[in-house]
C-alpha cells in the first residue's frame, strides 16, 4: 500500500437549531402564555488518535465530514434534539492545520482522547426566554448560529524514537532490516526507499524502541529537491538521529566527508531544532573495505568532519557491530525519557 502522510479534508460542524414562537392553546387555559422551546446545539467535529491506524490512506476517498444540525425547538417548552457529533479517527502523530492560515488546530499524540476541531453552532432561543414582567406575550425568538467550517491539512509525523539519516544508498534500509523485523526494499542503486519504514527493535524483555528509515537526502533537499524533504518532518519527533555514512561508495569520486557535510547543511537549513538533536555517526559497509584499511578510512572520515560525538563502525549486512549500537540506543532513550519526566511541566496560557 502506498504510504500517505498528507491529506486534505473539509469539516463542517452542525448549525444550531432555531428557537420557535409558540403559545399554549389548551382548553380552559385562556391566558396560557409563551411555550416556545429552544433549538438544539449543532453537532461538533472531533478527531481521536487511534493505535490501529498508521497512514492517512483512509482520507483518499472520504474527504468531507459534516456534523448534524440541531433540531428546532417545539411547543410546550420542548428543546430541539442536539445534532450528532462526528468523530474522525486518525493515526497518532497527526498534526492538523487550517489551509487558509496554516494555524495549528490539533496535534494528536495521545490515543483515544477526542480533540475538538470544529465547534457546533449554538442553539436559538424560543419565545419563552423573552418573557418578562413587561412582555408577557413575546413574539420573538432567535435562530441558531452556524457551526465552524474549515478546510484542513492533515500531516502524519511518524512516531519513532530513532531516525536514520544519510545519502541514498548509504545502507539505511539494510541497517533497519538487520536490527528489526522490518523488510524495506534493498538494492545497489539509490532511492530504493520511497516511503518511510518503521521497525521495532527489541533489546530485552520489555525494552524496545522504534526506528524510522526515510528516503535518502541529496543536496538541495531543504529546498524541495529529491524525495527526502517530504519526509524530513518524520525525524522531528525522534530522540536520536543516526547519521549513516557509506565508507565504500560505488563511485570512487564520491567523498563520504563532503556527502556528510551536505546532509548536515540540509538538515540545518530545514529546521534548526532538528539539527540540534543528538546525532551519532555510524560508519557502514566495512565489509567492503580491506581489514588493514578499515581503521584509517574511518579515522579519516571522523577527522574530516571534526566529529566529537559517538562513532560506530559497522557492517549492517553482516550485522557486525549492530548489537552494541542497539544497546547504547536503548540506554540513551531510557535516560532521555527519565530526564524529560523530571522536568517541570510548563503550560502556555493565552494572554
Amino acid at each position: 500500500m502506498k504510504f500517505i502522510d498528507e491529506a486534505k479534508i473539509h469539516v463542517r460542524a452542525g448549525k444550531g437549531g432555531n428557537g420557535i414562537v409558540s403559545f399554549r392553546r389548551e382548553k380552559y387555559i385562556p391566558m396560557g402564555g409563551p411555550d416556545g422551546g429552544d433549538g438544539g446545539d449543532g453537532g461538533s467535529v472531533y478527531v481521536i488518535g487511534s493505535t490501529d491506524l498508521n497512514t492517512l490512506s483512509d482520507f483518499r476517498n472520504t474527504r468531507k465530514f459534516i456534523a448534524e444540525n440541531g433540531r428546532p425547538g417545539q411547543g410546550r417548552n420542548k428543546t430541539g434534539r442536539k445534532g450528532e457529533d462526528v468523530v474522525i479517527p486518525v493515526p497518532l502523530g497527526t498534526t492538523i492545520t487550517t489551509l487558509e492560515s496554516n494555524e495549528l488546530i490539533a496535534d494528536v499524540a495521545v490515543a483515544n482522547e477526542p480533540i475538538l476541531i470544529a465547534q457546533g453552532g449554538f442553539h436559538g432561543l424560543g419565545n419563552t426566554r423573552y418573557k418578562s414582567s413587561t412582555n408577557r406575550a413575546p413574539r420573538q425568538c432567535s435562530e441558531g448560529t452556524p457551526g465552524e467550517e474549515y478546510d484542513l491539512k492533515l500531516e502524519m509525523k511518524v512516531m519513532a524514537d530513532v531516525g536514520l539519516l544519510g545519502m541514498p544508498n548509504a545502507g539505511k534500509s539494510t541497517f533497519i532490516r538487520s536490527v528489526s523485523a522490518a523488510k524495506p526494499k534493498v538494492a545497489d542503486y539509490p532511492f530504493t526507499t520511497i516511503h518511510p519504514n518503521l521497525g521495532v527493535v527489541s533489546v530485552a524483555a520489555h525494552k524496545s524502541f522504534v526506528i524510522a528509515d526515510i528516503p535518502g537526502l541529496i543536496e538541495g533537499a531543504s529546498e524541495g529537491v529529491g524525495l527526502g524533504i517530504r519526509f524530513l518532518k518524520h525525524l522531528q519527533r525522534t530522540h536520536l538521529l543516526l547519521h549513516i555514512i557509506d565508507v565504500a561508495p560505488l563511485d570512487e569520486d564520491q567523498d563520504p566527508v563532503q556527502d556528510a557535510k551536505k546532509i548536515l547543511a540540509e538538515l540545518k537549513n530545514y529546521d534548526a531544532s532538528l539539527y540540534a538533536k543528538p546525532r551519532w555517526l555510524v560508519l557502514n559497509k566495512l565489509d567492503l573495505v580491506e581489514k588493514s584499511e578499515q581503521q584509517s578510512r574511518c579515522q579519516a572520515i571522523v577527522e574530516g568532519l571534526s566529529w566529537k560525538g559517538p562513532v560506530y563502525s559497522i557492517s549492517a549486512i553482516n550485522k557486525d557491530g549492530v548489537q552494541q549500537i542497539c544497546y547504547d540506543i536503548m540506554e540513551h532513550i531510557e535516560q532521555t525519557t527519565h530526564e524529560d519526566s523530571n522536568e517541570p511541566l510548563k503550560v502556555a496560557r493565552d494572554e
